[in-house]
């Protein structure tokens, strides 16, 4: 199935909902904590035409405290259960954890979306190459406990394609297939406001690996930057969107928000004056 949308997904923009089953995460926190609430809101991301359903355990803002790996997998595997018998589209697992990787792929998973990119838990490749699942590989400087104290690049995209050069290298040394890699450049993760726009305005340089590039712009605080809007991160739909748009425009093959009813439509807009 995922192998498909990632064909899909040269053929046109999809767009990836979000489902933070946590506490602590930037824009939805605490909302999602309950199972049934959880499952109602997948539903409602597939009936808005979700592509792909992200679910994950941990909250990985800017100063996020990790968790243990069995809350993690108490948080989402229910709902991964509940969830995959009536979805037909693909679900993405959001972990870094081999652990919860394997036993959510058990359950039905489809695809690995790791922020570390396979470097905070050595055994999570051999997950990968065990199950021939697809993975999200993401730039990240530092963790996310730490990756906004005074970020710098002396250029920025220059290191996050030295750094997929070299992820992908590994990947491929240990027999994952490029057909199964998805990159994300991480906006917001270890990025100044410069940082995140410069990206955005080119990624074209991450075509050069010719694999789909996801972006997640979704309600991040340079929004916020960018508006002068202190509101709450609920708030800031308008920015996402517009950024999405921009992001497929440059070249995105993904888009992961939070927003994907007000998404699907603009993208929807976008592909008819395209003419796709």
């Amino acid at each position: 199935m995922c192998i498909n949308i990632i064909e899909m997904s040269k053929n046109r923009p999809l767009v990836m909902g979000i489902l933070n089953i946590t506490h602590d995460s930037f824009s939805d926190g605490n909302k999602y904590l309950d199972t049934e609430l959880a499952c109602e809101y997948a539903f409602r991301m597939a009936s808005d035409g979700a592509d792909i359903i992200d679910l994950g355990g941990e909250s990985s803002r800017p100063g996020a405290e990790p968790i243990t790996i069995e809350e993690e997998q108490n948080r989402i595997l229910p709902v991964l259960k509940k969830i995959r018998h009536k979805l037909s589209i693909p679900i993405s697992i959001d972990t870094y954890h081999s652990d919860t990787a394997r036993k959510a792929i058990d359950l039905g998973a489809d695809i690995i979306n790791d922020i570390s990119a396979l470097r905070f838990d050595s055994e999570m490749i051999n997950v990968i190459i065990n199950y021939k699942v697809p993975v999200i590989l993401m730039h990240m400087k530092g963790t996310p406990r730490d990756m906004q104290k005074d970020p710098f690049y002396q250029d920025c995209i220059k290191e996050i394609v030295d750094f997929f050069d070299e992820r992908i290298a590994y990947c491929k040394q240990n027999g994952i297939k490029r057909k199964n890699i998805i990159i994300d450049p991480g906006i917001g993760f270890g990025k100044r406001l410069a940082d995140n726009l410069v990206i955005m305005k080119n990624i074209d340089n991450l075509k050069k690996f010719d694999m789909p590039v996801m972006i997640g712009t979704s309600r991040k605080s340079f929004i916020g930057m960018i508006t002068k809007n202190d509101n709450p991160a609920s708030d800031r739909i308008g920015g996402s969107i517009s950024s999405a748009v921009a992001s497929i425009i440059n070249g995105a093959n993904i888009v992961r928000v939070h927003d994907v009813k007000e998404t699907v439509e603009a993208v929807k807009v976008l592909e008819a004056i395209r003419g796709n």
